[in-house]
């Protein structure tokens, strides 16, 4: 197979480490994976925050950076989001304020074929035991956009119970959103402060040395939190945890 990995501006940025994780990960499992340097932002920020017409030549971007592959993979359940789910819906927008349908055609292809790393390594590779070793005490957060948007279930439990040495422990209140959403946490920095104080109260009363979800702009707000808090609990991304092995360990 041959898979384009969207790093996003988050993870290109701030966690590149998560972009070599999946890189490891995939080439491990035998994938073929390219990294396309002209990629940039999904649009996601900008649409999020009411400028839709902005993102538009964002999305037309995509589309061309990532046309040919076979899949797009992304370690972020929020771009995913962003591509599969709101992509057609600024096409059809757009086509709805007479523009026609270029922005839905151009993104047509490249729509089904993206995917969130942990839905690629169930649905299209078919493995759950992906190799890992991991020997730590883990509890896993569902992020919004993974949990809402792409449906993610059970296939990140799937996952993390098939690593060799974890042992996985629910989190109380898990479908809770963790207060971060984007310039949600700006705009309503209380009520996202006091969401992401829940959140890392719960991974705490787990006793789990690690808190691990698929996006790390949510692990970005859990970690500040637990850090604020001096609380033990440490965020991890899932790939990294998923791309560890006893000869090569990470995180």
């Amino acid at each position: 197979m041959r898979v384009a990995l969207f790093l996003t501006c988050v993870n290109d940025t701030l966690y590149p480490d998560t972009g070599r994780a999946v890189v490891r990960l995939l080439t491990r499992l035998g994938v073929d994976v390219d990294f396309p340097a002209a990629q940039t932002c999904c649009g996601q920020a900008h649409y999020n925050t009411g400028y839709r017409h902005e993102a538009e030549p964002l999305a037309f971007r995509f589309a061309e950076v990532f046309a040919g592959y076979d899949a797009v993979v992304t370690p972020s359940g929020s771009c995913g989001a962003m591509v599969r789910e709101l992509y057609p819906r600024m096409g059809a927008r757009a086509r709805a304020e007479g523009r026609g349908e270029t922005l839905t055609r151009a993104v047509a292809e490249v729509v089904p074929r993206t995917y969130e790393l942990t839905e690629f390594l169930v649905d299209v590779l078919g493995v759950t035991d992906v190799g890992a070793y991991y020997p730590h005490t883990v509890t896993y957060h569902p992020t919004c956009h993974g949990l809402r948007s792409l449906g993610l279930g059970d296939r990140p439990h799937r996952l993390l119970t098939a690593v060799r040495g974890l042992e996985l422990v629910e989190l109380p209140g898990a479908e809770e959103c963790c207060g971060f959403g984007g310039t949600f946490a700006v705009k309503n920095a209380d009520v996202s402060a006091a969401m992401g104080a829940d959140k890392v109260r719960n991974a705490v009363s787990t006793g789990a040395e690690v808190l691990c979800a698929a996006d790390n702009s949510c692990l970005m707000h859990i970690g500040g939190t637990a850090a604020r808090l001096k609380a033990g609990t440490r965020p991890v991304h899932i790939a990294e945890i998923l791309a560890s092995t006893e000869e090569e360990p990470l995180a």
